[in-house]
Formats: C-alpha cells, sequence, structure tokens
C-alpha cells in the first residue's frame, strides 16, 4: 500500500509543469516519503490545479469537511499545496495542487533540513527534468547592455516590472539547499523575486515579503556585482525573476555539465573581445559562470559560444571594457512562449477566485 500510493503520487506529479523524473535507484520514491505522509499523499490526489475550497474537496471525495479543511492547511504549513488565504472576513481558503518545480521543491525553505537536501540533490543528480522548454531563459544585465543594443520587451526587467503591482522577494531555495548540505556559499540569499500570485502566496507563507519595483532594481545590481546570473520564468509575462548563483542553483549546475550549454537554455545575446582592448587579466575567466571564456595562444580571451548565455557578467566587470554583448542571429533568437510550462500563469490560477468576487 505504501509503495502504491506514493507511485500514484509521483505519476500525478509527472503531469504537472516540467514533470517528476523517474530513477533507477527510486530516489524519487524516498523524497515523497520525507515530503508526505501517506495520508497527505492520498489528499494530494483529490486536489487538482485549480484553486478549490476544502468543502469542494471534500464533497467530491466524500470526506469530512473539517478534516479536509486541517490536513489542507497542514499540508499548506509544508510547502504541499498552492493556497490562497482569506483576504476578507467569511471568505475561504483555497487549494492547488503544487507541482514539484516551481512549487514544492521551493516551498521548502523553511523546512530544509540535510536529509531532505540529500534526497534532492540525489534525485537532482540522477534524473535532472528536461521535459518541455527550459523553465527559466537568461537575460542580459543592464550593466552590459549599451545604447546600440534594442532589448526585447520579454528580456527587459524594467519593462515587466512596470506591468507588476504584487512583487515580492524571497532567499533563494537553491541556496538553502546547498547550505544544508554543508556547502559554502557567501552569495547574496535575499534575491527570489515572485510576481502576482506566487509572491502573494509567498508572503502570505512567511517565505517572503513585499518589495518595491526600486528596491528589485536595487537588488538586481547588487546581485550582478556579486555575480548572480538573472534569469525570467520562460514566459512572455514572467512569474519570477531569479538571480542565480552558478554553484547552487539546479538549472545552472545542470548546465554547466553539458558540452554545449549556450545551444540549450534560452538566451538572445552572446559577449564579444575586442582583441586590441584586452590586457589578459582573466577577470573574465574566473566571472564566467558557463566556463565559456580561456585564454588563446595569444594571451587574448576568447569566447566559446557554444558555452556562453549571454549573461553578461563577464561585460560589466572587465576592467578594460575589453568586452561587449551582441545581439544573436535572427535564426536564433529565442523568444519566450507565450505561456511558459514551468510556472503556471497567476491569471490562470486565479481566474475562478476573480470570478466568485
Amino acid at each position: 500500500m505504501t509503495s502504491d500510493i506514493y507511485g500514484r503520487l509521483r505519476e500525478r506529479l509527472d503531469q504537472y509543469s516540467v514533470g517528476f523524473s523517474t530513477t533507477e535507484s527510486g530516489v524519487e520514491l524516498r523524497l515523497l516519503q520525507k515530503l508526505f505522509t501517506e495520508e497527505e499523499a492520498e489528499m494530494y490526489l483529490h486536489l487538482s490545479e485549480d484553486l478549490q475550497t476544502a468543502e469542494d474537496v471534500a464533497k467530491r471525495a466524500k470526506l469530512d469537511p473539517e478534516k479536509t479543511l486541517r490536513l489542507l492547511r497542514q499540508m499548506t504549513e509544508k510547502g504541499l499545496t498552492f493556497p490562497r488565504f482569506p483576504k476578507r472576513e467569511g471568505e475561504p481558503f483555497y487549494f492547488a495542487a503544487a507541482p514539484y518545480v516551481h512549487g514544492i521543491l521551493e516551498n521548502q525553505l523553511k523546512r530544509m533540513d540535510g536529509e531532505l537536501a540529500e534526497l534532492l540533490e540525489e534525485h537532482f543528480r540522477a534524473g535532472p527534468i528536461t521535459r518541455g522548454p527550459l523553465g527559466l531563459r537568461t537575460i542580459p544585465i543592464d550593466a552590459a547592455v549599451d545604447e546600440s543594443l534594442t532589448v526585447a520587451p520579454y528580456d527587459d526587467v524594467k519593462e515587466v516590472l512596470r506591468r507588476k503591482d504584487r512583487i515580492a522577494i524571497a532567499d533563494c531555495v537553491c541556496n538553502t539547499w546547498q547550505r544544508a548540505r554543508g556547502e559554502r556559499c557567501d552569495q547574496p540569499r535575499e534575491v527570489c523575486i515572485l510576481f502576482d500570485f506566487y509572491g502573494e502566496y509567498y508572503v502570505d507563507l512567511g517565505f517572503g515579503r513585499w518589495i518595491s519595483q526600486d528596491e528589485v532594481l536595487s537588488r538586481m545590481d547588487e546581485a550582478q556585482q556579486a555575480g548572480l546570473v538573472a534569469q525570467f520564468s520562460n514566459s512572455e509575462d514572467p512569474e519570477a525573476l531569479c538571480n542565480c548563483c552558478p554553484n547552487c542553483c539546479g538549472t545552472l549546475r545542470g548546465l554547466k555539465r553539458l558540452p554545449f550549454p549556450g545551444l540549450v537554455l534560452p538566451h538572445n545575446y552572446h559577449s564579444q573581445v575586442d582583441a586590441e582592448a584586452c590586457n589578459a587579466c582573466e577577470v573574465c575567466v574566473d566571472r564566467c559562470p558557463m566556463d565559456a571564456i580561456s585564454m588563446d595562444a595569444e594571451a587574448i580571451a576568447g569566447i566559446d559560444l557554444q558555452r556562453c548565455i549571454g549573461c553578461g557578467l563577464c561585460v560589466s566587470s572587465c576592467p578594460e571594457q575589453a568586452l561587449h554583448l551582441e545581439q544573436r542571429q535572427e535564426d536564433s533568437i529565442a523568444a519566450p512562449p507565450r505561456r511558459g510550462n514551468f510556472m503556471r500563469p497567476s491569471s490562470e490560477i486565479e481566474a475562478g477566485i476573480v470570478e466568485s468576487d
């Protein structure tokens, strides 16, 4: 019975977002047993991607409404649901099934311990999630963009922020995960920016806090100076803006192991070197998150375009201004999908609630 319920739970999670990979070792089942009790696993199977009240869940599943509400609130505290807290007196709680990512994994900010961190690491190394478009895409940092470049609206942080009314900031779960494994990382931690529904439930659960557009831009500058890679969730209207540590981020760590990360991660720019200006200081070599830069026989920096992800960190740190960003060729431009699969649009999640208000 135990293996059956966790097997069914794994199959359900694999239907959401970018999936939940199976491994030869079965670590995914041990991970689910760490996260869910059997009772919680059964309840999760009664949920859907749409927000529902506990009363509606109980009615459909033929369960006791009060017990259902208590269990769903318990699961919410454990990060296993997407909740919508009451916004005024008399309004009920709403609950939806949280995908593995973005969702359950990111919601472990306050519950991360060494055992969970090692299970996450084993699962990550055994079977990285690859279904569908990558969930994140790299955007160029402001300090690397000169006036000759036209940045598309979906790659422009300021343009995206203008459309967002609800913005929250939280600690990076990947940083928290690696610290729990005993890995040392001195990079800034409060660097994950969530919009709309995702920002609201983060604040409601105490994972993050509200932040202004001006503070977002200030935090972005700090993150970029620290060598973090700016990444939007991969859709025309992003739900998140991550500032990712190359040594902690699951996406970047997975990509760095590939021979050609620049051909896999969506991005629209790449670095170029002015050979006459380069003085072989090698700052860019150390700064590059994908090991895309090396010194040639003439002690001039060279860019491996199959590894470059166009983040611009090398450009902003070059003391001789010997590097600059160029837009990729037109047939290589990576426009984001209208609707990403990594994070379901807030408008879809909240649609039923809006109609009932």
